[in-house]
């Protein structure tokens, strides 16, 4: 599963930078683990997009960046979705005679929530915005940006409604990844309950500033947070923190640890390190 999570983030990639420049899949599958390797090391996987835009030959810098921000806003949009919609089903399970369970408190926070993800896909589908609001908040200052922000306005809706079924994809991986790590650990959650628990543990990782070295723990720290209150309030199936704890930690080896090893010869093979010809 973690090799076809990974191809399928490379085809995604490729088919967004196909836009710029025409990269192979075997040279997108090394951008991707050379950015996993990178991510290493920079908060929140920001070194993603510098082991991937130095893997590129022809295309400028900038516009690379902007191509790879395309894909990661479509993952995030997935993420934060899936959360939102966990989000209000897991409240109510979790804080049965609470505030947050019902009521105004609930409310307050899922709405918000929604809020987010609607405008997160309003914002996607429309990303050409982007370019207004840069015009706007520099003006004079523009013109020099505006040659870099136009690849944003060579995708069709079509085509980015087609790497969002990508991301797509790639959360349900990733999200049954878990599911099966759990069960593995004895953790017996049914399916349903599981997959609301799992896509909230990623929407919090997704808004908590980490460095994917430091992100293991503070991963496993959530899983625990969150399935312990949710076992507590519903009296669940039997399923301690310590397996939990290792469910998301074996998880991180497997999409972090190892990608992040296969890309290190990669790494020393972008245009970053290479020295001018003489």
């Amino acid at each position: 599963i973690m090799v076809v999570q990974w191809i399928l983030e490379a085809v995604k990639w490729r088919f967004l930078v196909s836009k710029i420049e025409r990269i192979s899949l075997a040279r997108a599958v090394q951008a991707v683990l050379a950015g996993i390797t990178g991510s290493s090391f920079l908060p929140n996987r920001t070194g993603e997009f510098l082991g991937r835009i130095y893997m590129l030959k022809r295309a400028g810098r900038i516009q690379g960046t902007l191509v790879t921000l395309v894909g990661s806003m479509s993952q995030l949009l997935v993420t934060v979705a899936a959360g939102s919609a966990a989000l209000a089903f897991f409240l109510p399970a979790a804080f049965p005679t609470q505030p947050f369970g019902h009521g105004y408190l609930y409310f307050s926070v899922t709405i918000p929530a929604v809020m987010l993800s609607l405008l997160m896909l309003v914002l996607y589908f429309r990303v050409s915005l982007l370019g207004v609001a840069f015009e706007r908040l520099f003006r004079k200052r523009f013109r020099p940006v505006r040659r870099f922000l136009a690849v944003l306005n060579r995708y069709r809706q079509r085509e980015l409604a087609a790497v969002l079924l990508l991301s797509l994809a790639r959360y349900a991986l990733f999200t049954a990844q878990f599911q099966l790590l759990l069960r593995l650990f004895g953790v017996m959650i049914p399916y349903p309950q599981a997959m609301m628990l799992i896509a909230l543990v990623y929407f919090i990782m997704a808004i908590i500033p980490t460095v994917a070295l430091t992100e293991l723990g503070v991963r496993g720290s959530v899983a625990v947070y969150i399935f312990g209150l949710w076992m507590e309030a519903t009296a669940g199936p039997a399923g301690s923190g310590a397996a939990v704890f290792a469910a998301s930690t074996l998880l991180w080896f497997i999409n972090i640890g190892i990608p992040a090893l296969l890309g290190i010869p990669f790494v020393f093979r972008l245009q970053f390190f290479r020295k001018p010809a003489p």
